[in-house]
């Protein structure tokens, strides 16, 4: 397939994944049932899911340019596209059998097709699986599911042998860096959280956003204070604030768009409702936790990286460097480090990231690292 065949939307959203890039356009042309769309996160699934679901819609519509911009809208004003995301960290079940199972037997409102987006299909319950199963089985001919995941292994086998997979590759620093190049923000720091995303697009727009900004300079400065040998302020605890803090956001957003599905099937009453409130107040917890966990892994990740690049400078190596934005302030601290103990100090941050897998004391964890790391650099 040559260039001039390919949707321009579907070319636009996989410039830079060339195998989706001709499964999709394949897909627009003679659509199977179900895609199963996986790759890691910030790979561009979502707005590639998009980008179909478009050419799916505009295909027999009575005007396919309008269909199609409705469609590629977020959110989309279309009557035929439905698309699910997890109001919390997981998918509300009640959700999954209305708005999608029983959805999908009625017939198109406006073209020949009907399309349904499951965003984070993996994290829908192994009950919201097993009931999606016969629909993907026996759809209606012109209903077409489109699963996205970042991590298809938590998918049941039944559920993916039912799809046809389109793969997607991690991105790389420079295919990042073009998906963000809308950000405002100076170009120096825009390659850096390029490089620190580690493929991710999403992490690098948040790594340019006011909170992405905090958390960096919370991990920064961890390795400073520790390098100056002057831990009396507890730098650690920045990071737990903010892991603190994204924790609440995500949770009051989570609460929040319980409360608009709550709002649109209010006419539901009695068991029902009680049983979906309670789903719903659950999914919030998890998108707490989650989203805490995640916000501290990150800031340990950020730790890591400036140690292996203070190992980078110290030993010459500045094209190795990810925060390419703050070489100065690396070879000032490079100056009297071994590097051999920055990487030493690496290992130790990726050492307290695994242990916060297994529920150990945060604060402590975090603060056991920081006086490891003030022997390291400044001993």
């Amino acid at each position: 397939m040559n260039a001039a065949e390919l949707p321009e939307t579907i070319a636009a959203a996989t410039a830079d994944q060339p195998t989706a890039r001709l499964a999709l356009a394949a897909a627009a042309r003679s659509p199977s049932h179900a895609y199963l769309l996986a790759g890691p996160p910030g790979s561009g699934k979502r707005a590639a899911a998009r980008a179909l679901v478009a050419e799916l819609l505009a295909d027999g519509a009575p005007d396919a340019d309008d269909a199609r911009r409705r469609a590629l809208a977020d959110p989309s004003p279309h009557p035929d596209l439905v698309w699910l995301r997890p109001p919390g960290a997981q998918h509300l079940v009640e959700e999954v059998r209305e708005r999608v199972i029983a959805a999908a037997a009625y017939r198109p409102f406006e073209g020949a097709r009907r399309a349904f987006v499951i965003e984070d299909a993996d994290a829908m319950a192994e009950e919201s699986q097993n009931a999606l199963l016969k629909t993907l089985e026996e759809p209606a001919p012109f209903a077409h599911l489109v699963l996205v995941s970042s991590e298809p292994e938590a998918l049941l086998e039944t559920v993916r042998s039912r799809c046809v997979p389109v793969r997607f590759a991690r991105l790389t620093p420079e295919a990042v860096e073009a998906r963000i190049a809308d950000v405002d923000a100076p170009g120096a720091e825009r390659r850096a959280a390029a490089r620190l995303s580690g493929g991710d697009s999403e992490r690098a727009r948040f790594l340019l956003g006011e909170e992405g900004r905090s958390l960096r300079a919370a991990a920064e400065n961890l390795c400073v204070t520790a390098g100056s040998g002057e831990l009396v302020e507890a730098p650690w605890s920045a990071l737990i604030e903010a892991a603190e803090e994204a924790g609440e956001r995500a949770g009051a957003e989570a609460r929040a768009r319980a409360a608009e599905l709550e709002e649109e099937s209010a006419e539901r009453a009695g068991q029902a409702a009680r049983k979906r409130a309670r789903e719903a107040e659950e999914a919030a917890r998890r998108k707490t936790r989650s989203a805490r966990n995640q916000t501290l892994d990150f800031g340990l990740g950020l730790v890591a990286a400036w140690l292996r690049d203070l190992a980078a400078v110290a030993e010459g190596a500045r094209d190795a460097v990810l925060a390419t934005d703050r070489l100065a302030e690396l070879e000032r601290a490079a100056a009297d480090v071994d590097p051999r103990r920055a990487r030493r100090g690496a290992e130790l941050a990726m050492e307290t990231r695994r242990r916060l897998t297994v529920n150990v004391n945060e604060t402590l964890a975090l603060e056991a690292l920081s006086y490891r790391l003030e022997y390291l650099l400044s001993g």
